[in-house]
């Protein structure tokens, strides 16, 4: 049914002055995403939406003070569990950044507790003064060679397509089904197009011609780009490129010169994955404006992609902009240097002041689905490793990147000819054990670049079909923080010479609905022990990075519960290098 009077009303507001506004705010400088300009003039506010710009009487009246106004930030690919916070939670985090709008892919959580998961998040976050747009998961499990805790067909997802806050497909991360064809995977596609809905994609370093066959399925977007080559040649196939600066993969110094007055509109600014810590300490979409505009953008420029683009990207109606019948999603800033946010208004309701919030979040976690962790007893000699030839496959970590190295390592065994990380500086083991059905799997590997010392690390985010990871220098400690992140209910363990520190995450065993800034400190702490207690490089996220080891989409060598996989040919490969 359409609800006539209700526009009527909204016209009769905004038209001829018949009523008055609900909201005026004055002394402002808008500005304006369509036209690249800094206006001063009053914008008014009515039933949610802008009204326009000629309004002189309003039921109240906020002074801006000279401060610019600009569009709610908009970040267009985050994954809420990245942030271990429950959707309300996040909520608080992020609006007093100025972040309005998120769109969410819920990958996570799905490939925990696979539908019930996708409904926690899209209920929890409906009634929000945030809005989170939701993305369906397609990649669940990521691929047919991991052990996720459920399996989503385009069937399963076709009861979600339809609802308002879905806005399409989430990150198509099996690009070898997509370009040889993959009926399954091809039939997520076809669920989002053929309903108009954007399908995310997610492959990195694909170019030529495998880049076309993978978009000419109807993909949209990418977030994956780390190079300018990859950058332009997706921008020159209509793709709108998501320029991303999470808290392990940071991508925006690299992308921002290719960034160009041609084709600006095209570009837009995503998360990822961001953890809270980072969200307290650096921002959210106002950091990225911060970091761009440092860097030498225009700082218009800059706000248009990080609200209007997102909004046409993803087919946000409403989203974007200042102007009349627009959603009242706006900010308040100081500057457009510093960025700092001095008011937030959610459909014309002011939510959010000086960093604060203004109204209490409903947090449903108690609905959440929980009791996530479910491991076969490991042996004490579960971490052993026989290698024989004396030469080892070893991914090779990256700072700051997703893309691990497929190396190859002379190494030493002990008279059982077991590796050990005492015979080897600058190795240290690794295992990824399944968690969901307590099937026994575990494959163990070795890994370059992370640097632990004297300890172990474990965590039950693992993505993306987040089983157990566990990474360090012995296999005492190694069993130690397994079995304490399987008796806390999942979250983030670390071991130091047999003490352990914690973080508990019982919601999927990614998030918690425990007060962000309580978590943020642990997790800070935690952070600062990781890296002076376990010596990790300072160059390297400790826990964040480590999580992505796991992750068989992205190339070049990853590790699951199944052992060593070979991103780029698509296929598991032993430990052995000889």
């Amino acid at each position: 049914m359409y609800d006539t009077e209700a526009l009527k009303t909204l016209v009769d507001k905004a038209a001829g002055g018949r009523s008055p506004a609900d909201l005026l705010i004055i002394n402002a400088r808008v500005v304006d995403v369509f036209t690249g300009e800094i206006r001063e003039t009053p914008v008014s506010i009515g039933n949610g939406k802008f009204l326009g710009f000629a309004h002189t009487e309003a039921l109240r009246t906020v002074d801006a003070e000279g401060a610019y106004l600009l569009p709610g930030l908009i970040d267009a690919h985050i994954h809420i569990e990245s942030s271990m916070a429950s959707p309300a939670r996040f909520a608080g985090l992020v609006l007093p950044r100025g972040t309005t709008s998120v769109v969410a892919d819920p990958h996570e959580i799905a490939n925990v507790h696979g539908m019930e998961g996708i409904r926690y998040m899209l209920e929890n976050g409906r009634h929000l003064p945030l809005n989170v747009f939701i993305t369906l998961p397609s990649c669940v499990p990521a691929t047919p060679f991991e052990d996720a805790g459920a399996t989503l067909s385009a069937e399963e997802l076709e009861e979600f397509i339809d609802d308002p806050k879905v806005s399409g497909i989430g990150e198509m991360m099996n690009f070898p089904g997509v370009v040889t064809g993959d009926y399954d995977v091809l039939s997520k596609i076809l669920l989002g197009t053929s309903h108009g809905k954007v399908v995310d994609g997610h492959a990195p370093g694909l170019l030529g011609r495998e880049l076309d066959a993978y978009l000419v399925s109807g993909i949209s977007t990418t977030h994956e780009c780390t190079t300018l080559e990859e950058m332009h040649e997706n921008l020159r196939r209509g793709v709108y490129v998501l320029i991303r600066e999470g808290s392990a993969a940071k991508n925006l110094k690299t992308l921002l010169p290719g960034v160009t007055p041609g084709n600006a509109r095209r570009c837009a600014f995503c998360c990822d994955d961001r953890h809270a810590e980072d969200i307290v300490r650096e921002g959210h979409m106002d950091n990225h404006l911060r970091l761009a505009v440092a860097m030498g953008m225009d700082p218009v420029q800059a706000v248009t992609m990080c609200t209007l683009n997102a909004a046409e990207c993803f087919g946000l109606r409403g989203k974007g902009a200042i102007a009349p019948g627009r959603d009242a999603d706006c900010i308040l800033v100081d500057d457009l240097e510093n960025f700092r946010v001095r008011k937030v208004f959610a459909a014309g309701r002011l939510v959010a002041q000086d960093g604060a919030m203004l109204l209490p979040l409903d947090d449903a976690a108690a609905g959440a689905p929980s009791h996530s962790v479910h491991v076969k007893p490991l042996a004490d000699n579960a971490f052993d490793l026989p290698i024989t030839s004396g030469k080892a496959r070893v991914i090779g970590l990256q700072a700051a990147s997703l893309l691990t190295l497929n190396l190859v390592r002379a190494v030493r065994t002990d008279a059982a000819g077991l590796f050990q990380c005492a015979l080897n500086p600058g190795l240290n083991k690794i295992a990824v054990i399944e968690r969901h059905k307590a099937t026994g799997l575990m494959g163990v590997g070795l890994i370059e670049g992370y640097g632990l010392q004297d300890g172990a690390v474990a965590t039950t985010i693992a993505h993306d079909s987040h089983n157990i990871v566990v990474a360090g220098d012995n296999d005492a400690d190694m069993l130690l923080a397994v079995r304490e992140l399987a008796a806390m209910g999942g979250g983030i363990v670390s071991a130091h010479k047999g003490r352990v520190r914690g973080l508990a995450l019982p919601i999927a065993g990614l998030m918690t609905s425990a007060d962000p800034l309580e978590v943020s400190e642990n997790l800070k702490e935690m952070i600062r022990a990781a890296h002076e207690e376990l010596a990790i490089p300072d160059a390297v996220e400790p826990f964040m990075s480590l999580s992505f080891m796991a992750l068989p989409v992205i190339p070049e060598l990853k590790l699951t519960a199944r052992g060593l996989f070979n991103v780029n040919t698509f296929s598991f490969v032993g430990i052995e290098a000889d």
